[in-house]
């Protein structure tokens, strides 16, 4: 049986949108009105979902491109600053965390754990969301793209926030929903989860992280799972 003492002292990285909290509803939401506002119709939910995740930029270049008017590099800029002043007003009208985040993270940090936000997203829009749902207190770190040399896939960017956190890479786990995740983790030599309910067009299955959860509740024995072969925390004693 797993004991949740076992990430005495581990890191866990986890990404942001997909996977500690659903963000798509204000994300397409902000989208659609900006796409109002240049005369272009809205794009269904549905369509949008899974295009969320990767920044900003990603966001609008997909999107209007979906709308069918490709976004100019001249126009881009004004645009993605547009975006995002309009999404810190709705950051969290929507967007919750998903199942099992708060027990999860709270079981977590009693057993001991470092904790630290690694994504894609800009850092003060990631802070703005984690107090706005509630989760600040959790983290030991929060770094978002522009914190880190460089972003997902790159391994910097979760070795940057494992240290951040003040952990060890050799016994760390990235947790995520998305194929910069699994290569993020990779490229930074560390083991990875991903959640199945995130915001991925390719089966997740098919993204090459270590495990696979389909509930929040599961990623602490996952974790756990894969840091069994990595030393021992040094307790001093």
């Amino acid at each position: 049986m797993h004991a949740l003492h076992d990430l005495n002292g581990a890191t866990i990285a986890f990404d942001l949108d997909g996977t500690l909290v659903d963000t798509a509803p204000d994300l397409v939401g902000s989208l659609n009105a900006i796409l109002a506002e240049e005369a272009l119709p809205a794009l269904p939910f549905d369509e949008v979902r899974l295009m969320v995740g990767r920044g900003a930029r990603a966001l609008l270049e997909r999107g209007f491109a979906a709308a069918g008017a490709p976004l100019d590099a001249e126009h881009a800029p004004a645009l993605v600053q547009r975006f995002i002043a309009l999404y810190l007003t709705r950051i969290a009208d929507e967007s919750a965390p998903f199942p099992g985040v708060v027990e999860t993270l709270t079981d977590l940090k009693a057993a001991g754990a470092r904790l630290v936000v690694c994504t894609n997203k800009l850092t003060h829009l990631s802070v703005a969301l984690l107090d706005a749902t509630g989760l600040t207190p959790f983290f030991d770190a929060v770094v978002g793209a522009d914190s880190a040399p460089a972003a997902k896939p790159d391994g910097r960017h979760v070795a940057a926030a494992v240290a951040a956190a003040e952990g060890d890479l050799a016994r760390a786990v990235m947790v995520g929903d998305s194929i910069n995740d699994a290569l993020g983790a990779r490229n930074a030599g560390v083991p990875s989860v991903l959640v199945s309910f995130g915001y991925t067009e390719d089966p997740v299955e098919t993204l090459g992280g270590d495990l696979v959860v389909h509930s929040f509740l599961d990623v602490p024995k996952a974790c756990i799972t894969l840091l069994a072969s990595c030393p021992a925390p040094n307790t001093g004693l």
